[in-house]
């Protein structure tokens, strides 16, 4: 199937839904969904952002210009997790509070003013990841356009570019309650320190990376092939300085490289030792 015949499934299933308000974080997939749904359905569609101190100040920022862009109605919600114990005692299933939280807040003004669904930007290839969030939306009748398709994110990409998004090839930046183990309390601080630490990275031209941080630990992870680089190009001791600065203790570089979802490698083993 090529891209112009994907893209126009999505833009029949829009229409056929005559309006929808989109969970829209910035990122690539629901910036896609938000674009197709206001193509098709103009100002029967809107978007809506959730801000919170896991979401980077920049990534809100980019939700904001990028939704201007498109044209799309636009609002801001502020959602309240920290304030749930079962996701700040961070479980493995810390995505699943998120969401409800997320989805609480958006049905009711869904129904509020009209909106017939709620939609999200998960993908086709989300459904293949541990990804208990996905169970607390559809828990809510929120619908996954592109995962109901079977768009992957590849696809997500091929189509943005498509359609001209100059955002079309941005990194995947999940929410930063994602940096940190399972079982490690999250708090506003420590969500405040590992945006310093990627945004100081960014500023020094990385783009594609994560700083896990494990207690008062930073453990950066930039693209394996990258790392070398890094090495020579970086003033180590400005950074370690600049990292102390935000509270960590120490600074380390993960020599596997950057993968995503690493974190979820811990249930991996423990399923295949259990």
């Amino acid at each position: 199937m090529t891209v112009e015949d994907k893209l126009q499934r999505l833009q029949t299933l829009f229409a056929q839904m005559e309006q929808a308000l989109i969970a829209y974080s910035g990122g690539i997939d629901s910036t896609l969904v938000a674009k197709v749904a206001f193509d098709v359905l103009g100002d029967r569609a809107l978007a809506i952002t959730a801000n919170s101190p896991s979401l980077l100040p920049e990534d809100f920022e980019d939700a904001q210009v990028q939704a201007a862009d498109i044209g799309i109605a636009h609002r801001v919600v502020t959602t309240h997790e920290m304030d749930n114990p079962n996701y700040t005692t961070n479980p493995v299933n810390r995505c699943y509070f998120c969401k409800s939280e997320l989805y609480d807040t958006l049905k009711p003004l869904a129904s509020e003013w009209g909106y017939a669904y709620v939609v999200d930007g998960v993908n086709a290839d989300d459904l293949h990841d541990y990804r208990p969030g996905i169970q607390a939306a559809k828990e809510r009748g929120t619908r996954s356009p592109l995962a109901e398709l079977g768009i992957t994110k590849l696809d997500v990409r091929d189509i943005s570019k498509r359609l001209g998004l100059p955002w079309w090839d941005k990194p995947a930046q999940p929410c930063l309650s994602s940096r940190f183990p399972y079982g490690e309390e999250i708090t506003v601080e420590k969500l405040r320190r590992v945006g310093q630490a990627e945004r100081y990275l960014r500023k020094l031209g990385w783009s594609t990376l994560r700083v896990r941080s494990q207690s008062d630990t930073a453990r950066i992870e930039l693209p394996a092939a990258e790392i070398p680089t890094f090495i020579q190009k970086t003033n180590l001791s400005e950074l370690v300085g600049a990292f102390k600065g935000y509270g960590f203790t120490y600074v380390t570089l993960d020599l596997e490289g950057f993968v995503s979802g690493k974190l979820n490698q811990a249930l991996s083993l423990t399923s295949s030792l259990s």
